[in-house]
């Protein structure tokens, strides 16, 4: 369900860190700028979005904004997710990235994707994030995965598992993946993991190339609190969130993981047409072949009709 959006709304833009986005920043202007809308940006992003956007500190723009476009690929969609999270912000996601399982909208029918949000033309898919606490430090909320590895290019890592504060055992591995439902499909699918159902209040635990201990995924419910502690006499991990690094974890240092439930809220225009690309997308993952080997497949004469040919 949506509703029309009020008179006081303000949108917040989150840009890519280089793609250029400047054609999509001037539609979203010029469309919020005919309303009465407000329009805010991260102090990052203040170049690139220029004088009709006011960027302040991140703190400051995830109070004061009523909704949210990411653009970009997926990675600035979660950067977005992650901006808001926890808050009823719907997250609208403009593809000037690469294919990617989040963004539904391309540059080219953003104006038509913003009369439909002004109209309450969409619906709402709720993801859940999982919230990751180091005693002394902030917690910080991923939304694909939290991701252990060893800090640098070689070795792994050793990671003692507790549920609800019950011992599991431990992992030996080159890296160890928590995952949502809707990460089952990125890192934890290439470590061989399985694909939850966005509708599974769960969250999977996969070791990446194990080599002891626990050897294979563990999915695990909504409820259930998850520590991680990197093993005493064992080397320190390194703690990515979505992709990001954020931070050492020593021996004896536990992290611990548990999911917030609709944490974010990712505005859709066509849920099931999104939904049936996605299917497909993931289908092509297990193709032995490269893009430029699948080209290989296409008539001759029909190459030249194929986008970027």
């Amino acid at each position: 369900m949506s509703t029309t959006l009020p008179s006081h709304f303000t949108l917040g833009i989150v840009a890519h860190p280089s793609r250029a986005v400047d054609a999509s920043v001037r539609t979203i202007t010029a469309w919020a700028r005919e309303r009465g809308f407000g329009c805010l940006g991260r102090l990052a992003d203040a170049e690139r979005l220029g004088p009709g956007v006011t960027c302040l500190p991140d703190a400051e723009l995830q109070a004061q904004v009523h909704g949210v476009v990411a653009l970009g690929g997926d990675g600035t969609m979660l950067g977005a997710m992650r901006l808001v999270a926890g808050r009823t912000v719907p997250v609208l996601g403009v593809n000037h990235g690469h294919l990617g399982f989040l963004v539904e909208v391309e540059p080219a029918r953003l104006d038509v994707a913003l009369t439909r949000l002004a109209a309450g033309d969409y619906t709402i898919e709720l993801h859940p994030g999982l919230v990751t606490t180091v005693e002394g430090a902030a917690d910080l909320v991923a939304f694909n995965d939290v991701v252990l590895t060893r800090p640098g290019t070689t070795g792994s890592v050793s990671i003692d598992l507790s549920v609800n504060g019950a011992r599991y055992g431990y992992y030996r591995a080159d890296a160890l993946v928590v995952a949502t439902p809707a990460g089952s499909t990125a890192y934890n699918y290439a470590a061989g993991g399985p694909v939850l159902s966005p509708s599974a209040a769960v969250s999977v635990i996969t070791p990446v190339a194990p080599m002891a201990g626990i050897g294979r995924a563990v999915v695990l419910g909504s409820t259930e609190e998850v520590a991680l502690t990197p093993s005493d006499g064992a080397g320190p991990a390194e703690l990515h969130i979505d992709g990001v690094p954020s931070g050492r974890i020593d021996p004896g240092r536990v992290l611990t993981v548990r999911v917030l439930p609709d944490a974010a809220q990712v505005v859709r225009l066509d849920a099931e047409r999104h939904a049936r690309r996605n299917r497909v997308v993931l289908s092509l993952l297990d193709l032995p072949l490269r893009p430029d080997q699948l080209l290989e497949l296409v008539p001759a004469e029909l190459r030249p009709r194929l986008p970027g040919a």
